[in-house]
């Protein structure tokens, strides 16, 4: 199970719910992912107009979690603002806090994260702060108390997978709240090897909405994500320099 505060979750995938070909392709894909915490950016939902097309109609809530973003915050305050309007709108009392720092390559503001983080956990909100694969924040952001950290595996979007496994690898042994891998998944690969190096659950949008199919990238990500989660738990062989016979020398003919 997927403990984050005094929630449970069966799934390991979070779905982010942006750049869907269609509603429909959207309905099935998170269908098919068997995902229960989905993800969107609250500014680019239209959550107070009732005229205008939203995801959430088309979904029946009582299946999922919503995980609202603070994606397009530049500032702490902005990024509380943000969380505070979701909130408001009754959606749920986790927020992801997204505040990036560079427009070209979208990583996050560790200054502003830092200080969001702390100023929406005085605010009771269950926090998830999304963060480069810095070590040292990560463990400053327990520290305030977060429920989950949510170092990215390369930039929002770019499909480059996990470019530093060695940090990641760090967070995820020094932390003893959920580690959730976020941004820049590609492939069912990445997210079987994010889950293969300790990961509590994976974060991706991209990799599903922008795929050929999505439908059938979801049902991947899905067994992606349990396959790698199992080679954790059973533990991988170590590597060696040379080769080793599977079968058993003992007992064997000699000539």
């Amino acid at each position: 199970m997927l403990n984050i505060a005094d929630k449970q979750f069966t799934s390991r995938l979070l779905l982010g719910t942006g750049k869907y070909p269609s509603f429909e392709i959207q309905k099935e894909a998170v269908a098919q992912s068997e995902a229960e915490i989905l993800t969107f950016a609250v500014r680019r939902m239209n959550i107070f107009e009732a005229s205008q097309p939203n995801f959430l109609e088309q979904l029946d809530l009582s299946k999922y979690t919503l995980l609202p973003n603070t994606a397009g915050a530049k500032t702490a305050e902005e990024a509380v603002r943000i969380a505070k309007l979701a909130k408001a709108s009754g959606l749920c009392d986790m927020i992801k806090v997204e505040v990036i720092g560079c427009d070209r390559s979208l990583l996050p503001d560790p200054v502003e994260t830092l200080k969001a983080s702390e100023m929406l956990l005085e605010e009771g909100f269950i926090v998830l702060p999304y963060t480069s694969d810095d070590v040292v924040l990560a463990r400053r952001l327990e520290e305030l108390g977060v429920h989950a950290i949510m170092p990215g595996a390369s930039p929002i979007g770019s499909g480059q997978g996990i470019l530093n496994p060695l940090n990641l690898k760090f967070i995820i042994e020094q932390s003893n709240v959920p580690v959730i891998v976020d941004a820049g998944i590609g492939s069912p690969a990445d997210a079987a090897y994010a889950m293969e190096l300790g990961a509590d659950g994976v974060l991706l949008n991209t990799a599903v909405s922008a795929a050929k199919d999505p439908v059938k990238m979801a049902v991947a990500m899905k067994l992606a994500i349990e396959a790698g989660r199992l080679g954790f738990e059973a533990g991988r062989i170590p590597k060696k320099e040379y080769a080793t016979a599977s079968s058993p020398t003992e007992g064997m003919m000699t000539t």
